[in-house]
């Protein structure tokens, strides 16, 4: 008579687990045809032009990576935007491309975010040069692979001090200037999937993101009154040049990552870039509080236990057997 497992027939002389597990131990390395052509990455822009005319953004880490991906987005809207790292250099050169590219000027300030004299005197420049900000991008950040037995307290503080403690100096000058101001502001972080879940091997990393989640979820409750907003992007593994020099630089990890993501490939800059743009556009005036996914849903296929069975089910043959209706109780 056979027997019904999840509306597909089995007979009596197979077993289950022989359909399932058709294709031997190759099941489960084998994939299907890549998915990631039904999910191409479009970086245009989603906001119409002149959006942020009229506007100043502040971005930190903004010469390189994330940070240089919305920078030209929100400076192609419209944006007067101002850049700060550590390395001036860097920041010049991204401020001149950007620049020549959109047609609006980038002004580039050195900012050490781990000191908040540094800070101060960042921010006198950008008042100086473009006014308060009506966005504010908490977008620096370090990281470094480690067992956790092995990290010292200076480890632990030369990530924590750029991530968590970076975040809140920036956020608290600029705060308080804002408030005295009487100025309404959108503040936007990036963290990672990993603030939510932990990690190993990043521990001063999720944690510290982690923090810069609460603090943006506390402010937003807290100085909404003075017409501050405050979200947060959490991406997954974004194709940038600066992380993968670092975390990945065998690329030994690339193909795991895409492997483990439904859509099939790594995520791009300017795919962040659209949703900073929109989550600090006046378009999203009641988003505040916000930790939004963007990862091409990492973070779901990790979390259930048995959605490693694709695995098992991509090297499958289900061609030959029959689907039935559902049996009545």
């Amino acid at each position: 008579m056979g027997i019904l497992i999840n509306q597909i027939k089995i007979s009596d002389s197979q077993h289950p687990f022989q359909l399932l597990f058709s294709s031997g131990t190759r099941a489960l390395s084998e994939t299907g045809p890549s998915q990631a052509k039904f999910f191409p990455a479009n970086e245009g822009s989603m906001l119409l032009p002149g959006t942020y005319k009229g506007k100043v953004a502040f971005i930190t880490g903004g010469g390189t990576g994330l940070g240089k991906g919305m920078t030209t987005t929100l400076s192609a809207l419209g944006a007067e935007c101002v850049i700060a790292s550590r390395k001036l250099d860097v920041l010049k050169k991204t401020a001149e491309e950007i620049t020549a590219q959109t047609g609006n000027k980038v002004h580039a300030v050195q900012c050490d975010v781990r000191d908040p004299k540094s800070i101060e005197a960042a921010v006198d420049q950008l008042v100086e040069v473009a006014g308060l900000p009506d966005v504010v991008i908490n977008n620096a950040a370090g990281n470094f692979i480690s067992p956790s037995e092995k990290l010292s307290a200076n480890a632990w503080r030369t990530i924590t001090d750029i991530v968590l403690n970076g975040t809140a100096f920036v956020t608290l000058e600029l705060g308080k200037r804002l408030i005295l101001a009487e100025k309404g502001a959108a503040f936007l972080a990036i963290t990672t999937i990993y603030a939510e879940t932990g990690s190993g091997f990043v521990v001063p990393s999720a944690a510290a993101k982690a923090g810069v989640e609460t603090l943006c979820m506390s402010l937003a409750a807290e100085w909404g009154r003075y017409g501050l907003r405050f979200n947060v992007i959490q991406p997954g593994p974004i194709r940038t040049k600066g992380a993968f020099s670092r975390l990945d630089p065998t690329g030994m990890f690339e193909k795991a990552m895409i492997g483990r993501i439904p859509v099939g490939r790594l995520g791009t800059p300017g795919e962040i870039a659209n949703l900073a743009a929109y989550l600090c556009s006046d378009y999203a005036s009641w988003v505040s509080g916000a930790i939004i996914r963007m990862d091409g849903g990492e973070y779901v296929s990790m979390a259930g236990e048995f959605n490693d069975l694709r695995r098992v089910c991509a090297g499958t043959n289900f061609a030959n057997t029959v689907p039935l209706s559902r049996p009545e109780l």
